[in-house]
């Protein structure tokens, strides 16, 4: 079992063998299904109890006016929040006449399991009534990667002791399991009932139930239907109501002849169209669904994953839990991205309502350099959603006074959602993000086509906005003022490293693309004179640098203030921002996360190994990793400067961070970013994969106890396996593709199609490891051998 004794270990699956109530909505949240545009939380068959009922369409949102008690000209004026629609996932259960109710009777055994290779999660209940009549009860679910408007559900139920009549109720119910409100800022508006109804349909057993959102004006239609084994022994009643679609099915059961029936559901939404066209859509997919079967959309789904775990597992050897862990993570990453299909992928994917199911520069800064080597389409797909917004971004940075385009913090549909400005407006960081990952996927793929149509302007918008946003001093250097770098306890500063390192990135990388793509240059009205002012404002990029002590300071005024008291600080008190002002946290040295620290991975080749080493030290110090998003950064930096075993540590909170909700907050649903994040912390931690410049290099690391790690990355039209022992790394590529050239701790390697290469496991020198804030160094994980 693991650490928190939720879920057995299996290096392919998620296994409950208990029914625990008091984590019923972590539960719903680990064994959430989704393809990316379709997303439904792990709710139990009956639909009771629940915690959060969850069915999400991706973009699919209500608006509502941010208030404001003093108002300010620029301040964003609509919130957006995700909204629950439609659920099709109950099926209700009568035995005689009392329902199966695991708050009544008695559960003699319940198991549910996701298995990671089928994308299928099964749960087999064995539960006696009050009147002593017992059944087993087996379903299966799943959200489909081949039609990714379809879910199915396999339910079958079966007597064990004698013949029993029985009554199924499927439902598909509108309007149920708003969210309750919380004081924790990470949660999600409140708004109450948003659905309302359009229309409702039935045919056979078959219901469709159209609705629209008040606000939004978003229509979504919403259908169910049915195929019943054994017709013969069961009779049928269907009915439909505004907000309610229900198919009762009564049987006698014998012992020996279990009572199966397979629910297909289906849903399409839309800003445009007509509550018909939408219902339309829903029968074809029904139609189509039923054709299948779930055992064509099972075989179909395995097919799918089966393609994916070939180019995209990692195998760990030394710790089960942590190889189940990474497995999940990149499970989790594939069903947040699969099917979205140029639209957003949020900070919670479909899991929950966290963040009001906002997408935020994470998915850029640790979800897309993940599918860029993995899963590119899902990359090149999430940038031209970004590119989609672009008339908003340019609209928002005009209403900020500057040129180019501003895109936002928070967004489901593209405007800026935030209304806290200094951490909303003023985090410039997240185009910069955009346009390293477009930088990023461009080289890894070479696909022309995406840069000139797609990659192009989102470069070229997000320098002007630098350029407009930066000013010279006294002619010689080129400063940024006033943004808020990734690290939100700070705020509003000059000259943040991180901030002023990736804006040099994107402006270089602005100017190497219109170079490439002249056509696409001239169509945007980009000049010579534009262009050369792009690379003199990065060639002249101010770093701040500190010489007494040695280090970068996070920005130019950082180290003057005064450092947090953190022996004075208890374990309670975390995370600060529940419990402290910001007016508290921005005046002193306190990190809610990686932000110089990430300036030393993403831009690597600006630092030399002895500054990284510095500057990682000096902010393990006043870094309490309040944020989901640290500990991967951290891991990564970890392992270049060569504290292995702090590498590990933050690598396993990474990956852990959900399966043992070490954040006590995935009851909202899960962090995506984080697990990814975990994924990239193997790739670029201990693979050693560093991207920032022309050449693709590596720099492996294996901490013990860890025997072997293996991973692939696929690039410049080739995938590349790197498998790292104590005895060296071993570099392979598949024949019939591209030949690779790379380097290996500074070394270039060539390595020809189908070939692979050895080389040594390079040298990490010994160095005491940092201390951390009190109460916040990460966890000693006994899994990984760590007393």
């Amino acid at each position: 079992m693991s650490a928190t004794g939720a879920f057995e270990v299996d290096p392919w699956a998620i296994r409950e063998t208990s029914l625990d109530l008091d984590r019923l909505a972590q539960s719903e949240s680990i064994f959430a299904l989704s393809n990316g545009h379709l997303g439904i939380r792990g709710t139990l068959d009956e639909g009771e109890p629940c915690a959060l009922v969850g069915t999400y369409l991706n973009g699919f949102h209500e608006s509502y006016p941010i208030l404001y008690p003093e108002r300010a000209f620029g301040f964003p004026e609509d919130g957006q929040t995700i909204v629950n629609v439609s659920d099709g996932t109950i099926i209700r259960l009568l035995i005689e006449d009392e329902p199966l109710d695991v708050h009544r009777g008695s559960v003699k055994s319940h198991e549910r399991v996701l298995d990671l290779r089928t994308g299928v999660l099964e749960r087999r209940l064995t539960w006696r009534s009050i009147g002593r009549r017992r059944v087993r009860v087996r379903s299966r679910r799943l959200v489909s990667f081949r039609y990714r408007s379809v879910a199915a559900i396999s339910y079958e139920v079966e007597a064990l002791d004698a013949p029993l009549r029985v009554a199924l109720q499927s439902n598909l119910v509108a309007g149920k399991g708003e969210v309750t409100g919380t004081a924790d800022p990470r949660g999600a508006t409140v708004l109450g009932d948003v659905l309302e109804s359009r229309l409702h349909v039935r045919n056979g057993r078959r219901v469709v139930l159209v609705h629209r959102t008040r606000a939004s004006g978003l229509t979504v239609a919403a259908g169910m239907d049915h195929l019943v084994v054994g017709e013969d022994r069961v009779e049928a009643l269907v009915e439909s109501e505004p907000d309610l679609g229900r198919l009762t099915l009564s049987a006698t059961l014998t012992p020996g002849r279990p009572l199966q029936f397979v629910k297909f559901l289906a849903y399409h939404w839309s800003g445009r169209q007509s509550a018909e066209w939408l219902r339309d859509q829903v029968d074809g997919s029904l139609q189509s669904a039923l054709a299948e079967g779930f055992e064509g959309l099972e075989r179909a789904q395995r097919e799918y994953l089966d393609g994916f775990w070939g180019r995209a597992d990692i195998e760990v050897d030394g710790s089960v839990e942590l190889q189940q862990a990474l497995r999940y993570g990149l499970f989790q990453t594939l069903q947040a991205s699969a099917r979205a299909e140029e639209r957003a992928i949020a900070a919670k994917g479909l899991t929950g309502t966290g963040y009001d199911g906002h997408a935020f520069w994470d998915t850029e800064a640790l979800v897309l350099p993940v599918l860029t080597y993995i899963q590119p389409g899902c990359a090149r797909a999430a940038l031209a959603w970004r590119h989609s917004t672009l008339d908003l971004a340019r609209e928002r940075a005009r209403q900020l006074g500057l040129r180019g385009a501003a895109f936002p913090w928070r967004t489901i549909r593209g405007e800026e959602c935030s209304a806290y400005w200094p951490a909303g407006t003023a985090a410039f960081h997240v185009n910069a993000s955009i346009a390293d990952a477009v930088r990023r996927y461009v080289q890894a793929t070479g696909d022309e086509e995406f840069e000139r149509d797609v990659g192009m302007e989102l470069l070229v918008e997000t320098a002007r906005l630098w350029r407009s946003l930066g000013h010279w001093r006294d002619g010689a250097t080129f400063c940024i003022d006033g943004v808020t770098g990734p690290d939100e306890y700070s705020a509003v500063v000059d000259n943040n490293v991180y901030t002023n390192l990736m804006a040099a990135m994107n402006l270089r990388a602005a100017a190497d693309s219109a170079g490439r793509q002249p056509g696409a240059a001239a169509a945007l009205g980009v000049t010579q004179d534009e262009i050369e002012s792009w690379r003199a404002a990065a060639d002249a990029m101010y770093v701040p640098y500190d010489e007494h002590l040695g280090i970068h300071p996070q920005d130019q005024d950082f180290l003057t203030h005064e450092r947090w008291d953190f022996p004075a600080t208890s374990a309670e008190d975390y995370p600060l921002l529940l419990n402290y002002t910001y007016f508290d946290l921005y005046r002193k040295q306190v990190v809610k996360q990686a932000d110089l620290v990430y300036a030393l991975y993403l831009r690597s080749s600006s630092f030399s190994a002895e500054e990284k080493r510095r500057d990682f030290d000096y902010y393990e110090g006043v870094t309490v990793r309040d944020s989901s998003l640290s500990a991967a950064v951290q891991s990564i930096v970890a392992a270049e400067v060569g504290h292995l075993d702090l590498a590990l540590r933050y690598l396993a909170a990474a990956a852990f961070s959900d399966l043992w909700d070490l954040e006590h907050n995935i009851r909202d649903g899960l962090h995506i970013a984080s697990l990814s994040g975990a994924v990239l912390a193997v790739i670029a931690g201990l693979g050693g994969l560093r991207d920032d410049r022309e050449t693709l290099s590596f720099s492996p690391r294996l901490p013990s106890p860890l025997t072997r790690v293996a991973f692939c990355v696929r690039f410049g039209g080739a995938t590349l396996r790197v498998e790292i022992t104590p005895g060296g790394v071993t570099y392979s590529s598949q024949p019939g593709a591209a030949d690779v050239r790379f380097l290996h701790d500074g070394e270039p390697v060539d390595l020809p199609a189908g070939s692979s290469v050895e080389r040594p496991l390079p040298a990490v020198e010994a160095s005491s490891t940092p201390e951390q804030p009190l109460h916040r160094a990460p966890p000693r994980w006994p899994v990984l051998g760590e007393a």
